[in-house]
């Protein structure tokens, strides 16, 4: 049974989509936030450098005041998952029906798809089968339970950098094993890579296959490292980015690109009248995925649900 009509139903509870809801709010537009985590995947990291105002901060902290914020204007939250969507009537004219993954119903004159990005897996033997057992993507989450132990850390982003160093305050030694002969990083990142003596970069390599018995004990390599194709380690953290999160763009037969992100205009417009995206799973934001680029985005959109319910009316 559909329990409300709300002007735009934000799909998506990271940066992009609390930032919809606080522009949304002051646009005096009703608005609910659904998504199952709270300040969306910004909440692993375990320091954000580069948000304007807020050096320092770590990435749970900056999700839960983003949050706060959005709630504290009139912004509605329900840490549920869109697990339906399709094109509704209701009292007001043509919108659309939501259905949660508790079983709640709701109506919205328009939607922003904010979604973001899960985590990209590696793909590889044993790293299902050890997941929980030593295998995690996020250093944030697990990064105590390594204290003075061997781990290896796969990628060469950003967050693979920080999450490197973030290891080498708790771990004996940290293996950053990334496929290419350098760092993709930014420069700040790579220096404290570099300069931190825990830390040992080996490029230009793959890791094929995670091994142990109850949990991780070495992974294979795809080519020898002095000497030797496997490292002894307890802990293997997964950092190679992510893929967009759009089946339900999908449902709704938004248009995507070649890799699976919604097609947006500068607007944040998709291909479907009353539907905006915005933040990470946008093919605008492949330009730099940044929680700044989809804060900016989420409040695009919001100012476009504006200007379409205005123009509707």
């Amino acid at each position: 049974m559909t329990n409300k009509l709300y002007d735009v139903l934000i799909v998506g509870s990271g940066p992009a989509g609390l930032t919809a809801s606080i522009y949304a709010s002051r646009y005096k537009l009703s608005n609910l936030v659904t998504g199952v985590l709270p300040g969306g995947t910004i909440t692993y990291a375990h320091e954000v450098e580069n948000f304007p105002g807020l050096p320092g901060v770590s990435g749970l902290e900056l999700g839960q005041k983003m949050l706060e914020h959005a709630k504290s204007l009139g912004g509605e939250f329900l840490g549920e998952k869109v697990v339906e969507v399709a094109k509704a009537q209701s009292e007001e004219g043509e919108g659309f029906k939501v259905v949660t993954s508790g079983g709640k119903e709701f109506l919205a004159k328009t939607l922003i798809v904010a979604t973001g990005t899960e985590r990209r897996k590696l793909g590889v033997p044993g790293e299902e089968e050890f997941l929980g057992k030593g295998v995690s993507y996020c250093v944030t989450c697990d990064a105590n339970f390594y204290k003075d132990k061997v781990v290896a850390l796969v990628g060469g982003s950003n967050a693979a950098c920080s999450g490197a160093v973030h290891l080498a305050k708790i771990c004996q030694k940290v293996y950053l094993i990334y496929r290419r002969s350098s760092l993709r990083a930014e420069p700040v990142w790579v220096e404290e890579v570099k300069r931190n003596p825990k830390i040992e970069v080996i490029y230009e390599t793959n890791l094929v296959k995670i091994e142990g018995d109850l949990k991780v004990r070495r992974v294979v390599l795809d080519k020898p490292y002095q000497g030797r194709e496997e490292l002894e380690v307890e802990g293997v953290f997964v950092e190679i980015g992510g893929v967009p999160s759009s089946e339900l763009a999908e449902k709704l037969e938004i248009e995507l690109d070649e890799e699976g992100y919604i097609k947006v205009n500068e607007l944040m417009k998709t291909n479907i009248p009353g539907v905006f995206a915005a933040g990470d799973v946008t093919d605008k934001s492949k330009v730099l995925a940044q929680a700044i680029v989809a804060c900016g985005q989420g409040a695009i959109a919001a100012n476009s649900v504006f200007e379409y319910l205005k123009g509707s009316k």
